[in-house]
């Protein structure tokens, strides 16, 4: 397991709103949209139950532009 396992959807969510995302609207399903109004940047989060695979959470994380080890850093 690596460092990116074991985060929750409201973890997440907590941590990206320090970086200045917002919520931005509901996408298909479970998924949301978040943006970032400073740098323009959009991500797409799952809401959904348990822990987030590390994968996903990784390609979230490319989106927002956001560094894993600052992400790791504001836990």
């Amino acid at each position: 397991m690596g460092r990116l396992s074991g985060f929750r959807y409201r973890e997440i969510i907590k941590i990206l709103k320090t970086f200045g995302f917002v919520f931005y609207r509901q996408a298909s399903g479970s998924h949301e949209i978040w943006k970032n109004f400073v740098n323009g940047r959009f991500t797409t989060i799952p809401n959904h139950s348990g822990d987030m695979p590390e994968g996903t959470l990784k390609a979230i994380l490319k989106q927002a532009g956001v560094d894993a080890e600052d992400f790791i850093s504001r836990k």
